[in-house]
């Protein structure tokens, strides 16, 4: 195998790809990225096997070939290369080694056979359709923040995506919770989309994909099955296993009857939260809300770090209220949100909340109390 390739492209290229190598493994080549060159064209493609990133590029063929080397230590030897260079690399005869070089400068990289590398195969995909980047970002920027990180609730380590029949018709929704809050984002489904299983997007593959079309405005073609999903971004593909369990009935826990309404503006109720905070035990960091006639009264109580408390005009007629919360996800919840007038639907001290954006139908937070 001989090729060129300039050192950007394939900086950028492996930047993607190196991604989902684990730098620690028991397996030696899943250390690995597989490089394959044939017909002008230069693979990469990189696996931990639960996700495999593949992208295609142009490059300068002089003999095919494949093989496949060390993602992160190419990774880094081309990231200290000098810009717009060319990038040289080649195996040649019975050695066991790939030579890189560029300029003045030469690497000979140990390889393992492109036999051993292991095929993420997609298999049938029966459900396909396309997105825009933009469309999907939001779906993850919205709702990432919710999925859980407790290893044993496996079923919530990821955002559920699915179909849901609303008012305003078919949207394509999608859904992450921890138990403590909840993130729901929709937008009206997709061509194609209509039919699709409700399936579990698993939280790496959720990181991964945001990364690879955080800077792309370009159609997102998406395929899917039961068990896998493939996401195509220009000449990057994604394919990704599903988590292979059943999400809860979320709609049991958004309250329906929440009858006491607070209007405030989000800036000025996020950075309070966040001063009054700064008191609280780490661990707890819990705020009160006191509520009463169009007005609102942050506190804190720290046993050890003092007190604090802090009043905020606000719309509210209901009856008194008070309510806390953890501090860390209000403020979650409220960068989430865009306009500057948040809703909050209130019941009583022990019940769930919804928090909204007055702007934005489609997005719906919602948020379990805490004694204080």
């Amino acid at each position: 195998m001989r090729l060129l390739i300039e050192r950007g492209e394939l900086l950028r290229t492996l930047g993607h790809v190196a991604s989902v190598v684990e730098r620690r493994t028991t397996i030696p080549v899943l250390s690995n990225l597989l490089l394959r060159a044939e017909d002008g064209t230069i693979e990469l493609k990189g696996t931990d096997l639960e996700r495999e990133v593949v992208e295609t590029g142009p490059g300068e063929v002089m003999q095919p070939g494949a093989s496949t080397v060390s993602a992160h230590l190419l990774h880094d030897i081309v990231r200290k290369l000098p810009d717009g260079t060319q990038v040289e690399l080649t195996i040649e005869g019975e050695e066991q080694r790939l030579a890189l070089t560029s300029g003045q400068s030469r690497f000979y990289l140990p390889v393992l056979s492109a036999d051993e590398f292991p095929d993420l195969a997609a298999g049938e995909m029966p459900h396909r359709f396309s997105m825009e980047a933009r469309d999907l970002k939001r779906l993850i920027e919205k709702t990432r923040f919710a999925i859980s990180t407790e290893e044993t609730r496996y079923y919530l380590n990821g955002i559920y995506l699915h179909t849901a029949e609303t008012e305003q018709g078919m949207m394509l929704r999608a859904v992450a919770t921890d138990g403590h809050r909840l993130a729901q984002v929709e937008l009206p489904v997709p061509d194609g989309a209509t039919g699709m299983p409700g399936i579990i997007v698993p939280r790496k593959t959720v990181q991964e994909l945001y990364r690879l079309i955080e800077d792309t405005d370009n159609l997102v073609e998406v395929a899917l099955s039961d068990s896998r999903i493939q996401f195509t971004s220009g000449s990057v593909v994604m394919t990704s296993k599903l988590i292979d369990g059943t999400f809860p009935d979320y709609d049991r826990v958004i309250p329906q009857g929440n009858d006491k309404r607070m209007l405030v503006s989000n800036q000025s109720f996020a950075t309070a939260v966040d001063r009054v905070a700064t008191v609280s035990a780490d661990r707890g960091r819990a705020v009160k809300l006191s509520l009463g006639d169009n007005n609102l009264t942050l506190s804190v109580v720290n046993p050890d770090g003092g007190s604090a408390t802090e009043e905020l005009a606000v719309e509210y007629d209901s009856e008194p209220l008070e309510i806390g919360f953890n501090a860390r996800y209000l403020l979650d919840i409220t960068n989430q949100l865009e306009s500057d007038t948040t809703q909050f639907m209130l019941a009583e001290p022990g019940s769930p909340t919804t928090i909204q954006d007055v702007s934005d139908e489609n997005a719906l937070y919602v948020l379990m109390p805490m004694r204080v």
